[in-house]
């Protein structure tokens, strides 16, 4: 069943199951039952509450210190997507980070770029690639492979955009299609993206949150519930409301985008993948003999996945590049209020990195 959470109907359209929320599996016993082996992270939801009013502010200073790179992100991103596809455009966000940035780039694309664009929002699970139902829709919806473009916040490491390769890849090859297996983000970090706005490690005020700023929908559930022809699953805080941010976050990030675009389209950044690919791999093979870690998936490279470890994973430790950034202001906040240990490395070539504790640690 779709439907367009707490967005405008027109601004999205979840491929998701809406799952009742039957029970929430606590952080910690999460992290020992996917360290151990037992559960894969998509089958458990762990409980979301809303942020503290501590937080809310530090999320509305972001916005305003943030909203205009943001935006012009996004222009640069639709202004790629623009050029690299004709006739109809279909945007296929991945949920959840990428589901703000679908929004607006879809705005843009119809507004500033005159073009027709549909945006779907998909789930992609990692070790289980993009959901096929959802895909198998849209191509019976009408809307032509070459038309679909796949658009997510950022990459870290890298491993969603590869896992989103090879899942496009098999399901071409099996479904006899065309789909551009490639990913479109704000920021790529790990040289791993087709497209990118940027490759800076900046602070996207919308990593910030969770299902509050991201059509409050949860993180996805691919568990024994969905059946083979059923659209990944998800639960939908309808509860949230009073605190929800989405539409109004959206409609400011798109207002300034278009107004930038009444100035000048801004040129896309030239960026060196390889040279990003290499900085990833030689950092992430430093961090491992570093700290000890065996599983490179307990490294979190990048504001966005440092962020989204503090919100909802067990956090061994948060690197900074230096105190006191206004673009990590927020992690500080959540680490003393977490009571997560903070270590300086003026050589991080990020400005965060967040480690996991490893199930082993106790």
């Amino acid at each position: 069943m779709s439907f367009s959470g707490s967005y405008r109907g027109e601004d999205v359209t979840f491929l998701l199951t809406r799952l009742e929320a039957q029970s929430f599996t606590s952080v910690l016993e999460k992290e020992r039952l996917i360290q151990s082996g037992q559960r894969h992270y998509s089958q458990m939801l762990s409980p979301e509450s809303p942020p503290s009013p501590r937080y809310m502010a530090v999320f509305e200073e972001a916005c305003r210190a943030n909203n205009a790179r943001m935006a012009l992100d996004c222009l640069r991103l639709a202004s790629l997507v623009d050029a690299r596809r004709e006739g109809d455009i279909t945007v296929v966000s991945l949920a959840r980070a990428g589901t703000p940035v679908g929004v607006v780039v879809t705005r843009l694309l119809r507004e500033v770029f005159g073009r027709k664009a549909t945006h779907y929002c998909v789930s992609i699970v990692r070790d289980r690639g993009i959901d096929w139902a959802a895909l198998r829709h849209i191509l019976a919806n009408g809307h032509a492979p070459e038309s679909i473009v796949f658009v997510d916040g950022w990459t870290g490491k890298g491993v969603i955009a590869r896992e989103l390769a090879l899942s496009v890849s098999a399901f071409n090859a099996s479904e006899k299609s065309k789909i551009d297996n490639g990913l479109y983000v704000l920021s790529d970090l790990a040289g791993a993206s087709t497209c990118a706005a940027s490759g800076d490690d900046y602070l996207i005020p919308s990593s910030i949150l969770n299902a509050t700023v991201s059509g409050l929908v949860s993180r996805t559930v691919l568990d024994e519930r969905i059946g083979p022809q059923d659209f990944h699953g998800c639960v939908y805080y309808g509860e949230f409301a009073p605190h929800d941010q989405s539409q109004r976050f959206a409609d400011e990030v798109a207002a300034l985008a278009i107004a930038q675009a009444g100035q000048s389209i801004p040129a896309p950044v030239a960026l060196d993948a390889q040279a990003a690919a290499r900085r990833s791999r030689a950092y992430l093979d430093g961090a491992m003999a570093r700290y000890g870690i065996q599983d490179v998936n307990l490294i979190k490279p990048g504001i966005g996945e440092a962020t989204r470890v503090l919100l909802r994973r067990v956090p061994r430790l948060l690197v900074l590049r230096a105190r006191g950034a206004p673009s990590v202001a927020h992690l500080e906040v959540l680490a003393e209020e977490k009571q997560v240990p903070v270590e300086i490395d003026a050589d991080l070539p990020y400005h965060a990195v967040s480690l996991i504790r490893s199930a082993s640690d106790g």
